[in-house]
């Protein structure tokens, strides 16, 4: 199936994000052909998929992630963690009293 990122968990990231980082560094990219596993699981709860930029501006060219030439740029690491983390913890405490499971009964262990 397509992926397709659920609209409010698209303006929470923005939200977080532009907040974490500054709307500069957030760009919204053009629709992609390309297929993800991902898309399996949003079909049955709300999802949103997003890269984390990692381009080193010393170097010249950054081989794409499928690529056998591909290098994680390790300095970028600190920043996707702190950005997940804040997007849990943010969705947590302003969401988390109306999130239902798909069978529709509530999740309290958090």
């Amino acid at each position: 199936p397509v992926t397709v990122n659920n609209k409010d968990l698209h303006d929470h990231f923005r939200d977080v994000a532009t907040d974490m980082l500054g709307a500069k560094n957030i760009i919204e990219m053009q629709p992609l052909m390309g297929a993800e596993d991902f898309s399996f699981f949003a079909e049955v709860i709300p999802g949103y998929f997003f890269f984390l930029g990692m381009q080193n501006e010393t170097e010249e060219r950054l081989e794409p992630m499928h690529s056998p030439y591909f290098i994680v740029n390790e300095d970028v690491l600190p920043y996707g963690a702190a950005l997940h983390a804040s997007l849990a913890t943010k969705y947590l405490l302003e969401y988390q009293p109306k999130a239902t499971s798909p069978k529709g009964s509530s999740h309290d262990e958090l």
